[in-house]
C-alpha cells in the first residue's frame, strides 16, 4: 500500500550533525491525490553559517539575521507534516535535524519515515550511485537551484512522480512498506527509540537498570545493527536475556568502520559490559628474538614485556602469552625441522661435542655433536620460524589513517605509532594535541592484528606525522 499524504522535506543546516548544528532552510511539497502544495522558509540558526556551507548553499549570515527562528516556525511545520509520511533523499539527516529541534523545544516530534536514497536503492539496484545528483540524470529530472530546500524537495516529489508513472504500482509500495515496517521492541523502550539512531558505522550501547552496560557492539549500519537484536526470530539466549533487561539505547557515531572497531575495543576493555565476551586478560607478552651469539650462529632468545611488543627495530617471532605458551611453541618447530634442542635453549649445555638426547633419538640432525654446522642449523632456524615472524611497524615514525565521509564533509584521523593506538582526532586542532601528548598507550594484541588487518587493505589512506 501506498500512502497517499505526503510531505517531501528538504533542510539546509550549519553542518552535518544534528546534536550540535541547526537548520538555516526549510523546504516542504505536501502531495495529498492530485493536490500539490508548497511551502519555504529561511531559519535563523543562532550559530554562525560556516564559510564553506555557505558557498555549497548559497545562504549567508546576512540572509538569516532577520529570519525567525525554529521556535517561532515549529507550529506551522508541525501543522504541514503531521499525518504525512515523512520523505526525504538521505531521511534519517533531515528527520534527525527536525526531531532535534523540536526536542530543544521540550516537544515531541515522531512520523514515518521514507527515504528516496533506500527507495531508489532497492527499486533501481543495477545503478551503483543514487544521490540527487545521479537521480537528476538517471530520470531526466528539473534541477533548480540545487542545496536550496524548496529546489531539493521539489526534485524528491519529481523523482515520486516519475517512478510512479515508470513503474508498477505493485512493486513501488512493496518497496515503501519494506521501509516502513519497524521492528518489533521490547515493550519497556518507547516506539520510537531507534528513529534518531543514524544509518551510518559507529559504536551502540544497550543500558539496563541503574544504568548499568548490558552489551557494546559496532556496526556498519547502526539502526540495522541494533533493530537485528530484536528481530523476531531471534532465539539466542543472550540476546533474549539483553531484550528483557535494556531501558535505554546509547551510541556513538564514527565516519568509517576502523573507527568502531578502535572505539568498540577502547569501550569493552575500559566499561567491560556484562553481555560482551570478556575482554583478554593481561598477560606478560613473550616473543622469541634471534640473537647472533659467534658469526653465523643464531640462537633464540626469549623477551618479554616491552620488549617483546613489535615496534620500530628489531625482529620478532611469535607473540606469546607467557613463557610456558612460548617455550612449547619453540619445541614443536624443533620436533618438526629436526633443529638441536640444545642450540635452542630448550635443553641444558653438556660436554662439547656430545649429542643431545633428541640426536640420539633422530630428531636432531646433530649440531650439537658437530654433524650439522652452525650456519646451516641457523638457516634451517631461520626458515622454520619465518611464519611466526611479527611485523616490525613499517614506517619511520607515528601515522594517521584516515576514514572520510565525503557526503557529511567529516573526517577522522586514527593516530597509530609502532601499532599502538594513540587517539583519534576529528580536527587539526585535535591531532595537534595528540602529537604532543606522551605516547604511552601500551601494546594491544588485538589492536596489533586489527591495524594491521586495516593496512593490508588496498585503498586505506595513510597519512605520514611527525610528534613534537
Amino acid at each position: 500500500m501506498i500512502p497517499d499524504r505526503l510531505a517531501f522535506i528538504d533542510l539546509e543546516t550549519t553542518g552535518a550533525d544534528p546534536a550540535h548544528d541547526r537548520i538555516t532552510e526549510i523546504g516542504v511539497v505536501e502531495v495529498e491525490g492530485d493536490t500539490v502544495s508548497r511551502w519555504s522558509t529561511l531559519v535563523n540558526p543562532g550559530r554562525t553559517i560556516p564559510p564553506f556551507i555557505e558557498r555549497l548553499t548559497g545562504i549567508s549570515n546576512a540572509m538569516v539575521a532577520d529570519a525567525p527562528t525554529f521556535g517561532e516556525v515549529a507550529a506551522e511545520l508541525g501543522r504541514r507534516l503531521q499525518g504525512r509520511l515523512f520523505v526525504a533523499h538521505n531521511a534519517r539527516f533531515d528527520y534527525g535535524f527536525v526531531r532535534h529541534e523540536y526536542r530543544r523545544l521540550g516537544q515531541r516530534f515522531q512520523s514515518d519515515v521514507l527515504c528516496t536514497v533506500r527507495l531508489s536503492r532497492r527499486l533501481f539496484p543495477e545503478y551503483p550511485r543514487h544521490n540527487l545528483d545521479s537521480l537528476i540524470e538517471r530520470h531526466g529530472l528539473a534541477a533548480g537551484a540545487r542545496h536550496r530546500a524548496l529546489a531539493d524537495a521539489d526534485l524528491i516529489w519529481q523523482f515520486w512522480e516519475r517512478i510512479g508513472r515508470e513503474l508498477d504500482r505493485g512493486r513501488i509500495g512493496e518497496a515503501v512498506q519494506h521501509q516502513l515496517k519497524r521492528p518489533s521492541l521490547p515493550p519497556q523502550l518507547p516506539p520510537d527509540a531507534l528513529d534518531d539512531l543514524p544509518e551510518a558505522p559507529g559504536v551502540y550501547l544497550f543500558h539496563g537498570d541503574d544504568d548499568a552496560l548490558l552489551y557494546v557492539g559496532r556496526g556498519a549500519n547502526l539502526r540495522q545493527r541494533v533493530a537485528a537484536h530484536f528481530a523476531a526470530g531471534t532465539r539466542e539466549a543472550r540476546e533474549l536475556r539483553i531484550a528483557q533487561e535494556i531501558r535505554r539505547i546509547d551510541w556513538q557515531e564514527t565516519v568509517g568502520e576502523l573507527g568502531a572497531l578502535l572505539l568498540e575495543s577502547r569501550l569493552m576493555k575500559a566499561r567491560q559490559p556484562l553481555y560482551n565476551r570478556r575482554p583478554r586478560p593481561a598477560v606478560e607478552l613473550c616473543s622469541w628474538q634471534l640473537e647472533e651469539i659467534a658469526p653465523g650462529d643464531f640462537r633464540p632468545r626469549l623477551v618479554s614485556g616491552a620488549d617483546a611488543a613489535p615496534g620500530h627495530g628489531g625482529e620478532r617471532y611469535g607473540l606469546f602469552s607467557g613463557r610456558r605458551e612460548a617455550t612449547l611453541a619453540l619445541r614443536k618447530i624443533a620436533e618438526a625441522h629436526q633443529l638441536c634442542p640444545r642450540r635452542l635453549g630448550l635443553e641444558k649445555d653438556a660436554a662439547p661435542g656430545s649429542a643431545c638426547a633428541a640426536h640420539l633419538q633422530h630428531p636432531c640432525r646433530g649440531a650439537c655433536a658437530g654433524r650439522e654446522s652452525a650456519g646451516l642449523h641457523s638457516a634451517r632456524l631461520m626458515a622454520a620460524l619465518a611464519r611466526l615472524k611479527v611485523d616490525a611497524w613499517p614506517h619511520a615514525g607515528p601515522i594517521g589513517i584516515v576514514e572520510r565521509n565525503d557526503f557529511l564533509d567529516r573526517e577522522e584521523v586514527h593516530l597509530v605509532d609502532a601499532w599502538r593506538h594513540l587517539g583519534t582526532a576529528r580536527t587539526a586542532a585535535e591531532l595537534e594535541e595528540l602529537l604532543q601528548s606522551p605516547a604511552d598507550a601500551p601494546f594491544d594484541l588485538d589492536l596489533y592484528k586489527l591495524l594491521k588487518a586495516h593496512l593490508a587493505k588496498r585503498g586505506s589512506t595513510v597519512r605520514p606525522l611527525a610528534r613534537n
